[in-house]
């Protein structure tokens, strides 16, 4: 089921021409832990939060980890921001929790076309990166911050374009339109929770390239191709909740 509704990308920087589809896909996860549904309850994901087991979140790949570090530390160095959060957001809907996902615009310099979560550059006058995932989450897809209750946040994530990416987890109530800034946002869908959150859905790939090679996950849904940063952080999600 997709329910129709879109935002920036803050995934895994690409060459031109580059199609993640085309990557050979090396393996997948069909044997890992499975979550049952009534893991995936409203109450459970706060209880989860509030009290989280013992858990480690997952290095995609570590010779991409070592070069986003080394991105963030030049600009760092030239005075540039690092710091961005994106909202995770849980949509409350009667037949089971969905995951609002953004797609960016074609047109777009950094990550053009690239399905991702509400988020974007922390401000200086952001006080936490909620702040910033719920401002972002408002300017691209008018996701009302009332409507959102924050449940708490994932490890920060590096990306080779040079973000330090703090995902913020909130339950979301549905709203009836969403107002899409139509400069950054293509679209935006929603996928049912206990999808993404099935490792039999988690596919990895391996793209070669004469700068050595590139493992990153995917999670093909429908017509959609969630990968890159998007589908890392939702690993991430899994880790968490499957403990």
């Amino acid at each position: 089921m997709l329910t129709k509704l879109s935002v920036p990308s803050t995934s895994i920087a690409v060459p031109p021409g580059f199609d993640p589809q085309a990557v050979p896909i090396q393996s997948n996860c069909a044997g890992e832990k499975t979550i049952a549904n009534g893991q995936l309850q409203p109450d459970q994901l706060r209880q989860r939060f509030i009290a989280p087991p013992p858990w480690a979140p997952e290095i995609t790949d570590e010779n991409r980890h070592v070069m986003a570090s080394d991105i963030i530390a030049r600009r760092q160095a030239q005075g540039l921001s690092t710091q961005a959060a994106v909202l995770i957001p849980l949509v409350l809907r009667a037949a089971g929790i969905t995951v609002l996902l953004t797609q960016r615009t074609d047109h777009l310099h950094d990550h053009a076309g690239q399905i991702s979560f509400p988020g974007g550059r922390m401000e200086s006058s952001d006080s936490s990166p909620a702040i910033t995932a719920l401002r972002e989450s408002y300017e691209e897809v008018g996701l009302v911050a009332d409507g959102v209750e924050l449940l708490g946040q994932l490890p920060e994530y590096l990306t080779v374009s040079g973000y330090r990416v703090t995902p913020i987890v909130g339950l979301v109530q549905p709203q009836t339109n969403y107002v899409l800034d139509t400069f950054e946002v293509a679209d935006a869908f929603e996928v049912p929770l206990a999808f993404l959150m099935n490792p039999a859905h988690h596919q990895v790939r391996v793209a070669t390239s004469k700068e050595g090679s590139r493992r990153f996950y995917a999670i093909p849904f429908e017509n959609r191709f969630i990968w890159g940063a998007t589908a890392g952080m939702l690993r991430n999600l899994y880790h968490l909740l499957k403990v």
